[in-house]
């Protein structure tokens, strides 16, 4: 198996572990926050757990001596992976989801910003069209049942934050930054704990919850190996599954209708993000040929 079926594969893999997390936010009977304390200590724990038997503490002490490029990278991480929990939350899953899809364009910013690297007629043009899916979802949260423009916001933030954690890494991609990930979550997590109180988890949702942590950690370990073999490009239209499949799997399980606005929205957002990393995958071919 060459690199790019290699990074396709995982990145595939990783992809589908992320699909049913918000259908696990939705079944867990508890806060949000002890919901997001529990996804992040059993997902944190179980990553550095399996490093440290693994490989030692190595890799964590690589990940420290990228400087400021693995905090930022850990900031990023650990902020979403609460803030996504909010989001889901106080609004619609769909809503979330397509939001989330606009990732590449915050990454584009931050490349523009950070690395110096142009914006192309081609990504201005998909920044305007994604700009106006995700405003056509806002201005739906008002009517749509689940939704709501707060909830909104924190998914864009959840964007923004994990694409400067991804711009970050860029710096410093000999580096795997799996094991910043698991710290991370747990740096998040006891951060939390003291508002999050997580021993009111009831019992009986003891497996949602250790299973909802798995999912989690197989999504972030295959989502941070997978992009080091494949393009952006690439990495971008995998990533479109999951805005597709989570909130189908969400409504086909517990009945959550997206909402016209959200489904328009969405399509907007998904449509125009497929032509921009096709471009961009044709380019490169004919480039390399």
């Amino acid at each position: 198996m060459n690199d790019q079926a290699r990074g396709l594969l995982i990145t595939l893999i990783g992809i589908l572990c992320v699909v049913p997390d918000s259908l696990f936010v939705r079944l867990i009977d508890a806060a949000p926050l002890t919901i997001a304390f529990w996804r992040l200590a059993l997902a944190g724990g179980l990553i550095c757990c399996w490093i440290l038997l693994t490989k030692g503490v190595g890799p964590f002490q690589a990940v420290l001596k990228t400087g400021r490029y693995g905090v930022v990278y850990m900031v990023g991480t650990g902020a979403s992976g609460v803030l996504f929990v909010l989001a889901v939350s106080l609004t619609s899953v769909a809503n979330v989801v397509f939001i989330l899809a606009s990732l590449p364009v915050f990454a584009a910013v931050y490349s523009r910003i950070f690395l110096a690297e142009p914006i192309s007629r081609r990504m201005l043009i998909t920044i305007a069209a994604v700009a106006v899916g995700i405003a056509i979802i806002a201005y739906g949260s008002g009517e749509t049942a689940h939704a709501s423009l707060t909830g909104d916001l924190l998914a864009l933030a959840v964007s923004a934050l994990f694409a400067a954690g991804l711009t970050a890494a860029r710096h410093a991609k000999a580096i795997s930054m799996v094991p910043g990930v698991g710290m991370a979550y747990l740096i998040v997590a006891a951060l939390i704990a003291p508002f999050a109180h997580p021993l009111a988890m009831p019992a009986d949702q003891a497996p949602l919850v250790l299973s909802h942590g798995v999912f989690i950690m197989f999504s972030s370990i295959f989502l941070a190996l997978g992009p080091r073999y494949i393009t952006s490009a690439e990495v971008g239209l995998l990533v479109l599954l999951e805005s597709v499949l989570a909130p189908l799997l969400v409504w086909a399980v517990v009945g959550e209708d997206p909402g016209r606005y959200a489904l328009i929205g969405g399509a907007v957002v998904i449509a125009t993000l497929f032509a921009s990393n096709m471009i961009a995958l044709t380019r490169r071919k004919r480039v390399r040929s």
